[in-house]
């Protein structure tokens, strides 16, 4: 018989709802390594507003793909993909468990089914693009995408610009729309069985859990260190324009108070949390955990699933 595939556990759901904690757990239990697939997180010198795992979590088990991206850099989907196989393959190759865990869903899409073999970058148009952004707004861009791919407009929000400005860039280089040009071409992650694990948070809590965390980064210095970042490397990181980041870029420019600054990064990240799961129950063969990650309930449930699909 071949040798059996090794298993690769994927830790999904939205934000503040426990992916860290129960990656952890399952990472403890089975001595796993941790994948991370948070886009922010990625990047160097931003810790308060990505809620990475700590110095002593990261110490207690390996992570990868964490504080590797230099601020002024871009990480496409694409290259996030090439590099996460790169990190399974060599986790799987020291005979280890590979989890990976976070909540940009298009970076894990890209992960687990593959990305479409679209145009190359053009720095023109692009550099076309961010001009018309600044100029007229990122809404208009997004409502250009709406005209030339409505099912892409419909994921992507208005001010993700980077991923309206890669859109409309297939869009336009193709004459194509880039949602025709994703179900061609796409190579999939063989190699593993996939077990997908979901937290699904009772709404409510989830919220009241978001607008907690949120204060605790405006507590723990989450603007002082945007200024720091600010002076450090100006307004080119992608990363500033991130949830809390962006609002505490409003009140270093004198645009809006801190209570302001506080309850719309409280409001964008309980949207942000609706789109995410919109988005991972599009996720195929799920198995849906109802709670918090770090619940010992949760944890046990998902620790026993692993467990049996271990043993398959």
């Amino acid at each position: 018989m071949p040798p059996r595939e090794p298993l690769l556990v994927v830790v999904l759901g939205p934000t503040a709802s426990g992916k860290t904690a129960l990656a952890l757990a399952i990472a403890r239990r089975f001595e796993a390594e941790i994948v991370n697939c948070d886009s922010v997180a990625m990047y160097r010198d931003f810790e308060i507003g990505t809620a990475k795992p700590t110095a002593a979590e990261r110490a207690e088990v390996a992570h990868h793909l964490l504080d590797f991206v230099d601020p002024t850099a871009n990480v496409t989907a694409g290259e996030y993909a090439r590099r996460a196989r790169q990190a399974l393959n060599e986790i799987a190759g020291r005979g280890r468990l590979a989890i990976v865990s976070g909540g940009t869903g298009l970076y894990l899409r890209a992960l687990l089914e593959g990305l479409f073999a679209g145009p190359q970058r053009s720095e023109d148009l692009r550099n076309n693009l961010r001009r018309r952004a600044e100029q007229s707004g990122p809404e208009r861009l997004h409502r250009i995408l709406c005209r030339l791919d409505p099912s892409a407009a419909k994921r992507i929000h208005a001010n993700d610009v980077p991923k309206v400005i890669r859109a409309l860039e297939v869009c336009l280089s193709s004459r194509r729309p880039m949602t025709a040009l994703w179900q061609e071409g796409r190579e999939p992650l063989r190699g593993f069985r996939i077990l997908r694990l979901g937290l699904n948070p009772e709404r409510e809590a989830l919220y009241e859990r978001i607008n907690q965390r949120a204060a605790k980064m405006f507590e723990h210095g989450l603007i002082a260190e945007t200024k720091q970042l600010w002076e450090k490397y100006g307004d080119e990181p992608w990363p500033l324009t991130a949830l809390g980041y962006r609002q505490a870029m409003q009140v270093l420019r004198g645009e809006i108070d801190r209570k302001l600054a506080l309850e719309s990064a409280q409001q964008a990240h309980r949207n942000y949390a609706k789109r995410q799961m919109t988005w991972f129950r599009r996720e195929p063969k799920v198995r849906w955990l109802s709670g918090f990650g770090d619940d010992s309930g949760v944890q046990a449930e998902a620790i026993a699933a692993v467990s049996i699909k271990n043993s398959e």
